[in-house]
């Protein structure tokens, strides 16, 4: 096991009020009929994230697009032809995306939308702390803005965190973590590495307690139970798998078991519905002792993607994401260092 160290603490962020878009029928149609028109005429594709709604993930993939993880949404849009990328998600996303493709233009549904772990970490504190520990390699998650992914040696998914920080914890060198501290503790865990961690934490993943989550594997045995390492390690320590968002969709689609308990934003149900039909999907929960609601598995941000603005944004051409040139430069350099390590690791299972 690695060194600990004492978080760096920082306030609470306070999430927004939970306000989900409800459209009739008539609404909803009118509003795809719209959508799908202006991103053909003006050569956009439409890139989701699981976590927003089953209307913009559909929409999504019947336009030509994709729905998938913040990182592959950015490198879908690089890849596509288009010369416009319209981002269901949140911000860290639609900069991920610009930071990828400078030459093309990022929209963001929402540019209001917010992420609590990019929050939790804002890069006036950031720079000072990592400044303060010059002897650490900088290893930041991929939600985080682009001035912190710019400070950083390397950027990580959940996917590929484990593996990269191994790597770094074999050629002796020590890590400084941001910004989650639940997916920090997991990875110190696995790899044994040595860790300062940043105290962020994401509000969704925050909640789901261990003590209701025992009561409802007791009343479904035969249920496996996903995780997503943001989760606290109470949490963790109960999985039958602990994933990233395709991950954990993987799971439900290959594992034998009729039923499963995941404890992740209930957003990816919809893919995890469409993988395997027929399958049980049951909501982790995050009722129970220290818990401050009894429903709290889907993002508020997340929740203020919606059709009727995707079509405003559309039309208008609010949104759009711009980065200082020397800030993406930077940050695309230690986003690069991460898929050229994947990129390697593909070629060796080759």
């Amino acid at each position: 096991m690695g060194t600990s160290y004492p978080l760096m603490r920082i306030p609470a962020v306070q999430a927004p009020p939970m306000i989900e878009e409800h459209l009739d029928a008539a609404e909803r149609d009118a509003l795809k009929a719209r959508i799908k028109a202006q991103l053909q005429a003006q050569d956009a594709v439409l890139v989701a994230h699981y976590y927003t709604s089953a209307e913009l993930q559909d929409l999504a993939e019947e336009t030509g697009g994709c729905v998938s993880d913040s990182l592959e949404m950015a490198r879908f849009g690089h890849a596509h032809a288009a010369s416009t990328i319209v981002v269901a998600g949140v911000r860290f996303m639609g900069e991920t995306a610009k930071i990828l493709n400078p030459e093309k233009r990022v929209l963001m549904i929402d540019p209001a939308a917010e992420c609590s772990l990019d929050l939790n970490c804002p890069a006036d504190a950031f720079i000072p702390f990592c400044d303060a520990h010059p002897e650490r390699t900088v290893v930041v998650y991929s939600n985080t803005s682009a001035a912190v992914k710019a400070r950083a040696d390397w950027v990580v998914t959940s996917g590929i965190a484990a593996r990269i920080v191994c790597h770094l914890h074999e050629r002796g060198e020590k890590i400084l973590w941001a910004p989650d501290r639940h997916l920090g503790r997991y990875v110190q865990r696995v790899t044994g590495a040595d860790m300062l961690l940043w105290e962020g934490s994401c509000v969704v993943h925050e909640a789901f307690r261990a003590d209701a989550l025992k009561q409802l594997m007791g009343q479904h045995p035969e249920a496996a139970v996903l995780v997503h390492p943001e989760s606290p390690e109470s949490v963790i320590a109960l999985a039958d798998v602990v994933g990233s968002t395709t991950q954990l969709i993987d799971a439900v689609r290959d594992l034998p078991n009729a039923s499963f308990i995941v404890a992740t934003d209930n957003g990816i149900f919809h893919k995890m519905k469409a993988a395997a039909p027929g399958k049980l999907i049951l909501e982790a929960p995050t009722a129970g002792e220290g818990a401050t609601c009894t429903s709290c598995a889907h993002c508020p941000w997340m929740a203020m993607n919606g059709l009727r603005k995707l079509a405003a944004v559309l039309e208008t051409g609010a949104g759009e994401v711009r980065i200082d040139e020397a800030v993406r430069v930077q940050a695309v350099r230690s986003i690069t260092r991460m898929l050229d390590f994947a990129a390697a690791e593909r070629r060796r299972a080759a």
